[in-house]
């Protein structure tokens, strides 16, 4: 093999152990995403109330710390443009991903979960669920 060639090949060889490496770290992790997700929307008995809001928003968190939460994201109702298909009617909202069903079995009847339910459930009025696998 001359020296043009060998260059060449250790190039291209360099080249895609690189690029085979940086692909592989986000596809590894795309590929763990927890498939589970379990969407509640929390409706405020007083919608104005920044305390209130602000004490379901600290309960909602503390929901992390059972085992089979793989993520946990908490939201606010966006200021973004109305129309006809965006509900904003409710206050706060938290979203978590599980494993699999078994996982969201688990959290439901998890203490910490059960102890947000007693310490919150005064401050909303009304919840609605969304549960979704992925596809």
């Amino acid at each position: 093999m001359n020296k043009s060639n060998r260059r060449k090949f250790l190039g291209t060889a360099a080249a895609l152990c690189a690029g085979t490496a940086a692909a592989a770290m986000p596809g590894q992790a795309a590929a763990k995403k927890p498939p589970m997700c379990h969407h509640v929307f929390f409706w405020l008995k007083n919608p104005g109330s920044k305390e209130d809001r602000d004490a379901l928003i600290a309960g909602v968190k503390s929901l992390s710390k059972i085992p089979t939460v793989r993520d946990l994201r908490v939201g606010v109702v966006a200021n973004t443009e109305a129309r006809g298909v965006v509900d904003s009617t409710w206050g706060v909202s938290e979203l978590i991903f599980f494993d699999d069903l078994a996982g969201e079995a688990a959290y439901q009847v998890h203490p910490i979960h059960e102890e947000f339910i007693k310490k919150c459930s005064h401050l909303w009025e009304k919840v609605i669920v969304y549960d979704a696998m992925e596809v």
